[in-house]
């Protein structure tokens, strides 16, 4: 079993800037691919990035392709979502996901994750 902390959000106004943690728990962390996900009030839950284990393979959802990066260091066993020029339309809660399945190439489907975090609120303000 991995837990998965995040943190790091918090209300932010249009244009902002936020950096969110994932903190995991084991030290194999280093051989999962990690992603970030998220859901926003009455809509499904869906896609924003994705890391591979490694950190040489990294895929975004068109909405936040030049605005959020995603990365990694196993050393610290924590992986980090950069959001640069946040719109309202970000606001939602974040989660960050492991697929302990080792890939070089991660999932964008949340079905793929093994585990899950309890998410941290992101509040965008126009």
């Amino acid at each position: 079993q991995v837990q998965l902390v995040e943190s790091g959000g918090g209300l932010v106004q249009a244009g902002g800037s936020l950096r969110l943690s994932c903190a995991a728990s084991r030290r194999t962390f280093r051989n999962y691919a990690m992603a970030w996900f998220r859901q926003a009030p009455g809509k499904e839950r869906e896609f924003v990035a994705a890391i591979s284990w490694s950190g040489g393979t990294t895929y975004y959802t068109d909405a936040v392709k030049g605005r959020f990066t995603i990365s990694r260091d196993n050393a610290k066993n924590t992986v980090y979502l950069r959001m640069n020029s946040l719109k309202a339309e970000d606001t939602a809660v974040y989660y960050c996901p492991a697929d302990e399945s080792s890939s070089a190439y991660p999932s964008r489907g949340s079905l793929a994750y093994d585990y899950w975090g309890q998410g941290t609120q992101v509040t965008v303000s126009s």
